[in-house]
């Protein structure tokens, strides 16, 4: 599985090297690995309550704050294990 991934990514690099993409790809080439996330973190906020609703808006907030996605998803993480304790 690992080569599949590999050769499944190094192959989309090698024909974008050869294509000429528009700017109308480009953007939505650019904006993907965020709907992604939202794709798979949308469904788990909405079924998972409270606590996934406070880690959320953590995150948001972080990264408005921080400007880093990661740090604000480790603070999110942090919010939700600390209210899922106390709850």
């Amino acid at each position: 599985m690992a080569a599949l991934t590999y050769l499944t990514k190094a192959g989309g690099f090698w024909l974008l090297g050869h294509v000429d993409p528009s700017d109308r790809l480009e953007a939505g080439l650019s904006v993907l690995p965020g709907a992604i996330i939202v794709a798979i973190v949308g469904p788990e906020l909405v079924a998972g309550g409270p606590t996934a609703w406070l880690g959320g808006a953590t995150v948001v907030l972080l990264t408005r704050k921080t400007g880093s996605l990661l740090a604000a998803l480790v603070g999110g993480m942090g919010v939700v294990v600390l209210s899922r304790a106390v709850i």
